[in-house]
């Protein structure tokens, strides 16, 4: 049992791990990983599978010689997707499948060595199948290795797999390649607010002050593809996200801007998939999106993702810029420090975009004459 199951970590209830699971089930998987039918993928199976003809969000070239260009580009496309491909963009092929083949060997390490690196909710780092703390919460078909990157005071190699042997120094390098490629992406996204290059940045704490984390993401094989889902839907707490994906094997989705139905990306060799997290949101004032998105699974292979979290330092407290303020537009969020914004999440798992409209109904109510009910005060209050 010590191979599917780990009870000692602090969770409320033991920790079945999805490869595990999936190896077992036979053609049935169990009632805890069955979605309700309003958030089950949209696609069957075998369109999962299949290569898209239909909308993909925006492809933006980093290595286009007008930077006026470029971040117009990446602009427009947070604007109204909160997504982007980025190619040309200056992290090496090579690195990129390197990191992605030594964390496939991770996850083909025996469960015993896999266990030695078993996460708690305490800080999540090490490996985990399972985020919300509830008991008897629902359960994603996934399986999961997170870690730290930033500040170097969280980062610890001794806390990273030591297997396979490349896995530490490989993920190091990528590391630092991808907090280059996050700091040049802040100051597209800060240009095309009209503001100083910088200015983004420094609300985040300025380079080195910032956080940076990973997760790496593994979805076994799933008899039953239709029922459940990697990642359930979601907006990401922080505040960029890099995602590098299988080439080959397709599963995220999207919320379409246009009509709010789910698209399934289809991944452009050696891209970043670029999201905007909710921090982002927050400071922006709603200029730029983050998005809800998903992940699917397949019937047929195995699917492994890299997600590259950058985040402002988390005691900051984080709000609408005040540049981005004026009196026909108010502050849409309250100030909040990014430790006090994921408790959240620790706490509930993932569920949609519930924290940034939580947050937006409190500004507004707060904003309200003291007189209107929707206030939720009484003029005597006084």
């Amino acid at each position: 049992m010590t191979s599917c199951f780990n009870g000692s970590a602090g969770w409320p209830e033991p920790v079945v791990r999805v490869q595990a699971v999936s190896d077992t089930c036979g053609d049935t998987i169990p009632e805890r990983y069955v979605k309700p039918l309003s958030e089950r993928p949209s696609l069957s199976p075998a369109a999962a599978d299949a290569a898209g003809d239909g909308p993909n969000i925006p492809v933006v070239d980093l290595s286009m010689p007008d930077a006026d260009a470029t971040s117009e580009a990446v602009a427009a496309a947070c604007r109204e997707w909160g997504f982007f491909q980025a190619v040309n963009h200056g992290v090496r092929p090579e690195l990129l499948r390197s990191a992605r083949a030594a964390w496939r060997g991770f996850f083909r390490q025996p469960a015993e060595v896999r266990e030695r690196y078993a996460n708690s909710p305490a800080t999540y780092e090490g490996y985990g199948s399972r985020l919300g703390t509830a008991k008897g919460g629902p359960l994603d078909w996934g399986d999961y290795y997170f870690l730290h990157l930033l500040p170097p005071s969280l980062k610890s190699h001794d806390k990273w797999p030591s297997l396979p042997a490349s896995l530490r120094e490989t993920t190091e390098e990528y590391g630092e390649e991808v907090v280059q490629l996050c700091r040049r992406v802040m100051r597209l996204l800060s240009t095309g607010l009209g503001l100083e290059a910088g200015r983004l940045q420094a609300a985040f704490g300025g380079e080195g002050g910032e956080g940076a984390c990973m997760r790496v993401n593994f979805y076994p094989r799933c008899p039953q593809p239709e029922l459940t889902l990697g990642v359930a839907a979601h907006s990401d707490p922080g505040g960029m996200t890099m995602l590098l994906v299988d080439d080959h094997v397709r599963g995220l989705q999207v919320r379409s801007p246009g009509d709010g139905k789910w698209i399934t990306v289809d991944p452009v060799p050696d891209a970043f998939i670029v999201n905007i997290g909710d921090q982002i949101q927050v400071l922006s004032n709603a200029a730029y999106k983050s998005v809800e998105h998903r992940v699917s699974v397949s019937a047929a292979e195995d699917r492994l993702s890299m997600a590259f979290f950058y985040n402002p330092r988390s005691d900051l407290p984080i709000a609408p810029m005040p540049e981005l303020v004026a009196p026909g537009r108010p502050a849409l969020y309250p100030e909040m420090t990014f430790d006090e914004y994921r408790v959240f999440i620790r706490q509930r798992g993932l569920a949609g975009k519930a924290q940034l409209q939580s947050l937006q109904a409190k500004a507004a109510a707060a904003a309200a004459p003291a007189d209107d009910p929707a206030a939720g005060g009484s003029p005597s209050s006084s």
